[in-house]
């Protein structure tokens, strides 16, 4: 009888074990932190950055190298107002060069915590939220770095070749990043992608899921940004949602761990790390499950919440600046 009974019991507990698995609804001991007095990402700067891409470099595709060698003139001109250390990582697909686009701050040895986002665009889109948005949110936070020097190590990345018919592919800027940083041998503390942060929807029912039961766990109202992780460190998605949260009151952080079977968590740059076993998770507004113009021509930087986005910049930052204070 009593065995019964534990059967029933752990039968009747096993879907809150993987609610609790997959939502990570409970808090991070993060301990005290302290980031009032850190500089605060600017609007009017990620406006102006989201227009700059989307206006001058729009068909930010594989298939226009000029574009694509333009944006990514840009992104480094920006780097480096800020920080001597930028670079570019080129490597050839059939007959052309692209290029990765690099900054580092803080110390230059340990562990580094990489941030990165793709500039370039699906093909006949100039796509704001996607990918103009993470990309606007890098170059801001190398401002902010600029201004409050990391205690840690970091790398910001501009990826090329996100997009078809590059993605999934050894192509990709980020599989490039992520293969070289396996033949320096460096293993990354964190790496966090940004991947479409600026689209925001507080209508009811404006936010879909990949499978309905979601639906249950999750906010109906896409008003909120995503932290993305795997099965394989759920303990860093929880982090980083925690200190997000902690960062900015006002902003709606949810997470997710979960394994690639689930449509959309390995869609982005992060997923190059998984392959290597880095850690990795991706910030994003949840792309196509929210914005109605994902990888149309109305993806456009007048849909974008550019309040919202530099709530997202200050919650990023802020996970570095926690590990500057509770190194782990």
């Amino acid at each position: 009888m009593k065995k019964g009974i534990v059967i029933v019991a752990a039968l009747l507990t096993m879907p809150l074990a993987v609610t609790a698995w997959i939502q990570q609804p409970f808090n991070h001991e993060i301990g005290e932190l302290k980031f009032a007095g850190l500089s605060k990402a600017d609007p009017a700067s990620l406006k102006k950055d989201v227009e700059k891409l989307y206006g001058e470099f729009g068909n930010r595709h594989f298939d226009d190298v000029t574009t694509l060698d333009l944006a990514a003139n840009y992104i480094q001109n920006e780097f480096s107002k800020v920080s001597s250390r930028t670079r570019l990582q080129s490597y050839q697909v059939d007959s052309e060069m692209f290029s990765n686009v690099i900054a580092r701050f803080g110390p230059t040895n340990g562990n580094p915590i990489i941030i990165g986002a793709h500039y370039d665009a699906e093909a006949e889109t100039a796509g704001a939220d996607d990918n103009a948005s993470g990309v606007a949110g890098l170059l801001e936070l190398a401002r902010l770095f600029a201004k409050n020097p990391p205690s840690v190590p970091v790398e910001l990345v501009a990826y090329t070749l996100e997009e078809p018919p590059n993605f999934r592919t050894e192509s990709m800027g980020s599989r490039q990043h992520a293969a070289q940083l396996v033949n320096d041998g460096i293993t990354p503390r964190l790496v966090i992608v940004l991947e479409m942060i600026g689209y925001f929807n507080d209508a009811p029912n404006s936010q879909e899921y990949p499978i309905g039961a979601l639906k249950w766990l999750y906010p109906n109202t896409g008003d909120f940004i995503a932290v993305v992780g795997n099965l394989a460190n759920p303990g860093d998605t929880k982090l980083v949602k925690m200190v997000m949260k902690s960062a900015n009151p006002n902003l709606a952080v949810e997470s997710i761990s979960a394994p690639s079977a689930l449509t959309g968590i390995d869609f982005s740059d992060h997923a190059s790390y998984w392959l290597h076993d880095m850690p990795a998770v991706m910030i994003t507004d949840t792309s196509f499950y929210r914005n109605a113009n994902y990888h149309k021509a109305t993806d456009t930087p007048d849909t974008l919440n550019y309040q919202r986005m530099a709530q997202v910049v200050e919650g990023v930052f802020a996970v570095v600046n926690y590990f500057r204070q509770e190194p782990i």
